[in-house]
């Protein structure tokens, strides 16, 4: 029997609500900030990752889906979502729009490595990217719109965590102080670490690894080592979230895992902070559309999994509305019945009524049984003598009392019955 690949997962219909919920509270929030939906394909060139990313990177090292295609190109299924957004703002000619471009996306990720709760080889995201202004207020309106997402869906005990990286003008200073004082503790660090000493010594700074945590904690701090500019942009930013009343906290080890982050970094944890527990996490990328191709374009953007949201809204018992409003189940005794009742059930929907027609061959106790056991809200029951006199028997499903109504005048008593208890 076939299952599904390691790594993924099939999306049930109990769980639609869920994922349903997350994604409508992220388009209004895009709407309210003037965000435009972008939708890019789920495989490119691997050269847009590898330039982008970085190739020193784990996901370019170990966990991309790379292949060459029948035409002899090396493709990769889509790994994360800034770099074909800039790709497509250098290839449409954004840049002649008012700046910044505000666009959103939801789409899926792929990237091979250890599955893991809230973590999959396929997972879906929800980003943000606001490219072609490198003000730290636009820093903070990102940063807002992701925390007036994750407060939206209703979680709580969130934190906010900040950092500046600095620029290529002041970080080769900050790495090279890392490699100095990474350089005597090197026999005492985890093997990820060893290398990463030498490809990408800032994500020392990042590891989960235990042995690797006091080095970490002593570690030189990034805020230190800033340039003027970037100790300017840094001073802004937190002004600016003071001015919004977003708390957080600053945290010199967060860096994020990709070489295209630049000045700010920023992250958004639930109360279970842990190693693969961030909900949300993106930072400023003003170096990417150069290296890209472009000409030198500030941006910055967020990635947001929906599979972790999905799980802190469970843990923190979030109510979550359902995807389908409770039906209307038209229960019928005989033939004639059954067409009668097909066509009370297309009027019902032509009147936005969520209707389903019991299962034909099923005595009536059986079709109510099956009414109860898909949550109807009211059950239409026909037999002959509602043929013969065009009528049907409404029966609410929640105190079982039931009520006739002439054939004509169902749908309005059905729509009115529904409508009410929407709007209570």
């Amino acid at each position: 029997m076939f299952k599904a690949p390691r790594g993924t997962v099939d999306l049930l219909p109990q769980e639609q609500r869920y994922w349903r919920y997350a994604e409508q509270a992220a388009a209004g929030v895009c709407r309210r900030f003037g965000y435009q939906r972008l939708d890019t394909p789920t495989f490119e060139a691997s050269g847009l990752f590898v330039r982008g990313v970085g190739e020193q990177t784990d996901i370019v090292q170990k966990e991309m889906y790379a292949f060459e295609d029948r035409g002899g190109d090396l493709v990769t299924l889509r790994p994360e979502g800034t770099a074909p957004a800039c790709r497509a703002y250098l290839e449409h000619g954004m840049s002649s729009l008012p700046q910044p471009v505000r666009l959103y996306y939801f789409c899926p990720i792929f990237r091979y490595e250890r599955p893991q709760a809230g973590r999959y080889r396929e997972h879906h995201q929800f980003g943000v990217e606001a490219i072609g202004d490198g003000d730290p207020a636009i820093d903070a309106e990102v940063i807002q719109l992701g925390w007036s997402y994750a407060r939206e869906l209703g979680l709580g005990k969130l934190s906010l965590v900040v950092n500046s990286i600095g620029d290529p003008a002041c970080r080769p200073g900050y790495l090279q102080a890392l490699k100095e004082y990474y350089g005597a503790y090197l026999p005492h660090l985890c093997q990820d670490c060893r290398g990463r000493y030498e490809r990408n010594p800032l994500r020392l700074l990042d590891c989960k690894q235990e042995r690797c945590q006091p080095f970490i904690a002593s570690a030189p701090r990034s805020s230190d080592y800033l340039c003027d500019a970037c100790k300017e942009h840094w001073r802004r930013l937190l002004a600016y979230l003071d001015l919004l009343s977003i708390p957080y906290t600053t945290s010199h080890r967060l860096v994020r895992g990709l070489d295209y982050y630049t000045r700010t970094v920023f992250e958004i944890q639930p109360p279970d902070e842990g190693g693969q527990s961030t909900l949300l996490g993106g930072g400023r990328y003003d170096g990417l559309v150069q290296e890209l191709g472009g000409p030198p374009t500030p941006g910055i953007g967020f990635g947001s999994g929906f599979e972790r949201m999905v799980l802190n809204l469970k843990r923190q018992e979030v109510r979550v509305p359902e995807v389908l409003p409770r039906p209307v189940v038209i229960v019928h005794s005989g033939p004639q019945a059954l067409e009668y009742g097909l066509g009370i059930a297309a009027r019902l929907r032509k009147e936005s009524l969520t209707v389903i027609v019991a299962p034909a061959q099923r005595s009536l106790r059986a079709q109510m049984r099956y009414a109860s056991s898909v949550n109807a809200r009211y059950a239409v029951v026909v037999g002959e003598t509602e043929v013969r006199q065009r009528t049907g028997s409404v029966r609410d499903m929640d105190n079982a009392s039931q009520e006739e109504a002439p054939e004509a005048d169902l749908a309005a008593y059905l729509v009115a019955k529904v409508g009410l208890e929407q709007a209570g």
